[in-house]
């Protein structure tokens, strides 16, 4: 791996279990392997280190809205989606823990934000209009804007609401459940066991990570 490619990775690391304020260039250096005069090679700033990663976050989000609900299977292309994203606050948790507190200097983070949250909102709804056409969901389409602005909420700041509950073991399965229930009651039976196995699996692969 080339280094600036393992600062990079290093960084983001850090930056998600430390958070991005604590983690200064000399432990980061240490982190890499590296001497700080090598990081500053690289990485002129701690500012340009973190656009980086935001390039790649970016990169990844644009990678997930790409991807239509698959009309034929909608649940389970639904449970694909829900895996995409976790898999991606995993990956970037301090952007999404930290982001009021750094992104401001960021452009791509400043300017982003709320077009990525409209956007994937938007993507829920086309999700929850898949099964409502395959009668999979009893659903108002008029109401489905409504339903993925609540389901937004949730799925963005629910791993948040549990961790200031002093309550983070198993706060992503419980984010992806605390969802479920906003239309749970109104989803075709096997719509339901397809969704909820697919957050299961996503449950494990957290604790395998872990």
């Amino acid at each position: 791996m080339k280094t600036r490619d393992r600062i990079v990775l290093t960084a983001r690391a850090l930056f998600n279990r430390e958070g991005y304020g604590a983690v200064t260039t000399a432990a980061l250096a240490e982190a890499c392997g590296i001497s700080e005069g090598n990081l500053w090679y690289h990485f002129k700033t701690k500012r340009e280190l973190l656009a980086a990663i935001a390039d790649e976050f970016s990169a990844e989000i644009e990678e997930r809205m790409a991807v239509p609900p698959d009309p034929s299977d909608p649940a389970a292309s639904y449970a694909r989606w829900l895996e995409a994203l976790v898999r991606e606050q995993r990956r970037y948790r301090f952007l999404y823990r930290d982001s009021p507190h750094h992104h401001e200097p960021v452009p791509v983070l400043a300017m982003k934000i709320p077009e990525w949250l409209r956007r994937s909102e938007a993507q829920i709804a086309q999700h929850l209009a898949a099964m409502v056409e395959r009668g999979l969901l009893d659903w108002p389409i008029d109401r489905l804007s409504e339903l993925a602005a609540n389901a937004t909420i949730i799925l963005r700041y629910g791993l948040e609401y549990f961790t200031e509950l002093a309550e983070p073991d198993g706060a992503v399965r419980r984010t992806l459940l605390q969802h479920l229930t906003l239309f749970e009651h109104r989803l075709d039976a096997d719509a339901t066991r397809t969704i909820r196995d697919g957050i299961e699996r996503i449950d494990e692969e957290v604790k395998a990570a872990a």
